[in-house]
């Protein structure tokens, strides 16, 4: 019988086709961990697959992510337009390795290097990859140190606070790298420079400070941090650098906050490094790292490829990947400019205004954070209510497709369970009134429960 086969019971090893798509045997189970035997039309894949994603949700209801969701058309077809290109292969595609360059350039401007036509840097997968080549430079300039004083390298280790994002425990796991890790402790969520000094010594390779953290949206303190490893090296005569994990905040504080003293002004930064799939705008994924001078990238970790004739230095963990994010961050550039992301990213700080002012008007929530820094807003069931948890307003957004994490702060404030918006560029006004009219409508039923339904069972949050 016609179809008999397509209204079998599936388990979840196999995969079904609409019978509008379907053509012949498609229309039996198809297994979905192995190959299938034989072919199916571009069609058939095209629906069994699209179907199945649309489990993933709308991404642009996802407050969890800093990662773009939005770009315009022209933007897409250009990236579409690049996908086959190799970037690796600079020989091949110069000019998209000529563009490569000239972000790498527009950045150091950006960030105030000494000579920005001359600071190295290059392009990378996310931030994850920039920062363990940042943290890596440090370690072999500490090596070449030590080995030029006639002094072991077999203990490093790099202080932090406990909220960096989990990539740099990958880093010291990776690079066998000792953590030290400031705790957080009462009100203090992140690292100063008083507690990194406590943990430095002659093994300390750097110090990674935090340009919006991810656990509340809140700036380090890059220049008190440095003034207080320049205190220390004036008592000590340890000469210790600094890394800016500038993630997100590396592409907001330039625009918004142009005095704030973080970057290669401060003469210890060594290198700094962004998410150009965060607030530099662009889908996922690129990011960036760039060094203040040449004396700061040990000449021994870059490799150099010819191309059309000339010299082209390298220095990446990955290798293959598509050309198509370098473009879309070298249009975001052009199609901006200053004045465009400072005026995109003031939208986004002023909506998380809104919203933290929103919030705390409610009643049930007390703010961490208000959005002044990272247009994000961090906050809490207030002390004494006990009938529902972060946990519980979470579990009821995400009934309405809003994505909302609650997660509990790290060692020393473990205590402390937390909600976190994030506002990125597609968040408008007219959405937050659709997210606030939610939230309200909710909290009623939050608040006749006689206790929590969701348990405070969620692990630290390292997103």
């Amino acid at each position: 019988m016609l179809g008999s086969s397509h209204l079998r019971r599936h388990s979840a090893e196999h995969l079904s086709v609409n019978p509008l798509f379907a053509q012949g045997s498609v229309l039996a189970p198809i297994p979905s961990k192995r190959l299938p035997a034989g072919e199916m039309s571009s069609a058939a894949a095209y629906q069994i697959i699209h179907d199945e994603l649309m489990l993933d949700g709308n991404a642009r209801q996802n407050l969890a992510t800093f990662v773009t969701t939005w770009m315009e058309p022209e933007v897409s077809r250009l990236m579409e337009e690049c996908l086959p290109k190799n970037m690796i292969n600079k020989d091949e595609y110069p000019q998209t390795a000529e563009m490569e360059h000239r972000c790498v350039a527009i950045l150091a401007d950006l960030w105030n290097a000494p000579d920005p036509s001359k600071a190295p840097g290059c392009s990378t997968v996310g931030s994850s990859e920039a920062c363990m080549l940042g943290g890596l430079a440090m370690k072999r300039r500490w090596e070449q140190a030590r080995r030029a004083a006639g002094k072991p390298t077999d203990k490093p280790n790099i202080v932090m606070g406990v909220n960096v994002q989990v990539c740099w425990d990958k880093f010291a796991n990776y690079f066998e790298v000792e953590p030290r890790l400031v705790p957080m402790e009462g009100d203090r969520f992140h690292l100063t420079g008083q507690e990194a000094v406590k943990l430095i010594d002659e093994n300390t390779i750097g110090v990674v400070a935090v340009l919006g953290s991810t656990f509340d949206g809140s700036y380090e303190p890059v220049a008190e941090i440095a003034a207080a490893l320049d205190r220390l090296q004036e008592q000590t005569g340890l000469d210790v650098p600094i890394h800016v994990d500038g993630a997100s905040g590396g592409m907001i504080a330039p625009f918004l906050d142009p005095d704030l003293q973080w970057d290669f002004r401060i003469p210890r930064v060594a290198s700094i490094n962004t998410s150009g799939h965060k607030y530099g705008l662009v889908f996922p994924g690129v990011g960036w790292v760039i060094w203040r001078d040449q004396a700061s990238l040990p000449e021994e970790l870059i490799y150099h490829v010819n191309y059309l004739g000339g010299d082209m230095p390298t220095f990446a963990l990955n290798f293959s990947r598509p050309g198509a994010q370098i473009v879309a961050q070298y249009y975001m550039f052009l199609r901006l400019g200053f004045e465009g992301y400072r005026a995109v990213h003031a939208v986004c700080r002023d909506v998380a205004g809104d919203l933290a002012r929103k919030l705390a008007e409610m009643g049930p929530f007390e703010l961490l954070t208000d959005g002044s820094q990272l247009p994000v807003v961090a906050f809490r069931v207030k002390a004494g209510i006990d009938n529902f948890t972060v946990f519980d307003v979470s579990r009821r957004l995400r009934e309405r497709g809003w994505q909302v994490p609650a997660y509990t702060f790290p060692a020393n404030r473990d205590d402390l369970a937390v909600l976190r918006v994030v506002v990125r560029n597609g968040f408008s006004h007219d959405l937050l009134a659709l997210f606030e009219a939610d939230l309200e409508r909710l909290l009623p039923e939050l608040e006749s429960q006689a206790e929590p339904i969701e348990k405070a069972t969620a692990i630290s949050f390292r997103h």
